[in-house]
């Protein structure tokens, strides 16, 4: 080869796919800073092809995190305030009178987008909770009498203020089952918070840097993950382990341990890998069960001092359990 002539660098389809990620996570946590664990587990209910319920106390960054997602990614975003009085048809659309025509036309609700951001959804009755729900489930969603598709991803990322109870209608276990993953943001520590007041970051820092085509192959990537079978036992048991009885009045659901493998091999492929590990499996424990199990005891503060018992106790489940080798 003549010396001026270099040789040709070719990325590997693995590689550029894990280098999309990559972009897709820097270009959110340059707004929610000092945070990779919330963003990052955002973006495995992304790819898992599930639904991400951001419960924290307000101020915190949700509504941040939320609309910095959807701006790294190039497909259509819609927010929707939920309140008391939002109706279903709200959500989904209606068909309405075409003057002209006289015919009734229908007009999508902002359901009818790739990302849906639902602010503070237990602030609106369940009638209007619910409407979500076929659309979070199949991808689709059925109004008068017709069932219409939604664009694919579709991805609701949902805020809740899980300590304010006036005016608010909680979330019955049957909508919670839906959202694969409960993200907790926290307090920033003092250098951080320094940063965010001193910059005064906004979602405008974030640019698109993925196209919805290279999201739908980061998707079908997920799938090819390898999880051994003494891996997908471990999941199991740990399931399983919620539905015997002992601290929990209600266990984890089947849909449950579904996402939660998909959810695995989502993790797997951010870190690099195209297998995963008993980490991710322990990593996802909380993220993935706590907010689908009742404990019985539900005063119970978590070993932590936290109102919510059931993290503490899928904490002490996993450790009671031997990991695979």
């Amino acid at each position: 080869m003549p010396p001026h002539i270099l040789p040709m660098t070719i990325q590997s389809p693995r590689q550029a796919s894990l280098d999309r990620a990559r972009a897709l996570l820097a270009s959110v946590e340059k707004v929610l800073l000092g945070k990779p664990e919330a963003v990052q587990l955002a973006v495995i209910g992304l790819l898992a092809e599930g639904h991400v319920l951001l419960e924290d106390v307000p101020g915190t960054g949700k509504t941040t995190l939320a609309r910095a997602l959807a701006r790294s990614m190039d497909l259509g975003f819609r927010r929707i305030q939920f309140t008391a009085d939002l109706l279903p048809s709200d959500v989904l659309g209606l068909s309405m009178p075409d003057p002209e025509s006289g015919r009734f036309t229908f007009h999508p609700g902002p359901v009818f987008t790739s990302v849906v951001l639902a602010d503070e959804l237990n602030r609106t009755p369940p009638r209007t909770q619910s409407a979500l729900l076929e659309a979070m489930n199949s991808g689709a969603v059925t109004v008068e009498g017709e069932t219409r598709e939604l664009p694919r991803p579709f991805f609701v990322i949902a805020t809740q203020n899980p300590l304010e109870f006036e005016g608010t209608y909680p979330l019955p276990e049957s909508q919670l089952d839906r959202f694969l993953i409960r993200v907790r943001i926290g307090y920033p520590d003092r250098e951080i918070e320094r940063r965010v007041i001193q910059t005064r970051t906004t979602e405008d820092l974030c640019e698109p840097a993925v196209s919805r085509e290279e999201i739908l192959e980061l998707i079908e990537e997920v799938r090819t993950i390898r999880v051994e079978d003494s891996l997908v036992d471990y999941i199991l048991d740990i399931v399983e382990k919620t539905r015997a009885g002992g601290p929990f009045l209600l266990g984890a659901s089947p849909r449950a341990a579904i996402g939660y493998h998909r959810a695995v091999q989502a993790r797997a492929l951010l870190d690099g890998r195209t297998y995963a590990v008993p980490d991710d499996v322990k990593a996802l424990a909380v993220p993935i069960l706590s907010h689908r199990v009742v404990p019985i005891d539900r005063l119970r503060l978590g070993p932590d001092g936290s109102a919510d018992p059931a993290e503490g106790l899928i904490s002490e489940l996993v450790a009671s359990l031997p990991v695979p080798e």
